[in-house]
């Protein structure tokens, strides 16, 4: 008598570099419904894949959520690799997989705080054990179909993040999340599109409009009276909705897209609203998030008011800081 083919689910695995969230993402997706596992041997994925439905129970129709990292037993990237690449051809299994990863000095600063040791580094201070994990797991990072940069999330922000992208049924649909953020304070490390609003006049030059964000009205509604304003929108527009539908044929199921300016608190938020707003109207769901916006703006970091600044500033008498 033929064993009966387990019915197919969600599964996705989640790696990356320890410390930069594992364990907040796992607890995430439980307390979503998904069935989660930790440190699975590699060996028992097939396993567990292969057992009947019957022998499941409940856990049968759930999603399931495997965590895998250089701590797991009998851990090859190279291996685990292949045998995701198998089940997704052979088996049709949907695997998704998610690497979580960190900048260094804040995974020190994290071991430090709770003073646990390396897993890579148990007699040796933690810079040494994350980089050679970081060594380690370099396949896994550029092979994961998910990439999530922790460094500047808080473990409640990380699971928000998490919530967001896996609320929907399924792993095949892109995860799409738009975001706002300053070149003055470093490029967003997961980005996939990085868009760069510096060429839109800068309301920090206002007085009026400084304090405000591109959330307010007002900024949006002085940004949006650039000249270069509705024709670089309807481009932007047109570059995305032609991205989107590919990215999803690559099998990529997370897209950032990043809009930058130069404090990230005024263009690039207002910007990233737009956006987010004629995707929805596409038929996308984004979310949006804006990285800089709660930065007190600095004049040292906006560099010199631009000529159309200065212009602005002629016609309307007042006179830029």
């Amino acid at each position: 008598m033929t064993t009966p083919r387990p019915p197919l689910r969600d599964i996705l695995l989640v790696t990356g570099m320890s410390g930069a969230g594992k364990s907040t993402v796992l607890n995430t997706l439980e307390d979503m419904g998904w069935e989660v596992l930790d440190n699975l041997p590699v060996r028992l994925i097939d396993r567990l894949l292969a057992t009947p439905a019957d022998d499941r129970g409940d856990d049968a129709a759930r999603p399931l959520a495997i965590g895998i990292g250089a701590q797991t037993r009998d851990f090859e990237p190279d291996r685990l690799i292949r045998l995701v690449n198998r089940l997704r051809a052979d088996d049709g299994h949907d695997i998704g997989t998610l690497f979580l990863d960190c900048a260094g000095a804040e995974l020190e600063r994290r071991y430090s705080e709770t003073r646990r040791r390396h897993p890579l580094a148990l007699d040796r201070p933690a810079v040494d054990g994350i980089a050679q994990e970081r060594e380690l797991l370099a396949p896994l990072r550029s092979w994961a179909n998910r990439l999530i940069d922790t460094t500047s999330l808080s473990a409640n922000e990380l699971a928000t993040r998490i919530r967001a992208t896996f609320a929907r049924e399924g792993l095949g649909e892109p995860t799409l999340s738009v975001m706002s953020f300053g070149f003055a304070r470093g490029l967003p490390r997961d980005a996939d599109v990085v868009l760069d609003m510096r060429f839109l006049r800068n309301p920090h030059w206002d007085e009026a409009l400084r304090p405000g964000t591109g959330l307010d009205p007002a900024v949006g509604a002085y940004v949006a009276c650039d000249p270069a304003y509705t024709d670089a929108m309807a481009a932007i527009d047109q570059l995305l909705l032609l991205l989107l539908p590919r990215y999803r044929a690559e099998g990529k199921s997370y897209v950032t897209i990043a809009f930058g300016c130069t404090g990230g608190r005024h263009r690039s938020v207002h910007v990233a609203e737009r956006t987010a707003a004629r995707l929805r109207a596409a038929g996308f769901s984004p979310t949006v998030s804006h990285r800089d916006l709660a930065a007190a703006p600095q004049d040292s970091l906006e560099g010199v008011p631009s000529r159309l600044n200065r212009e602005h500033a002629h016609d309307t008498g007042t006179k830029p800081k």
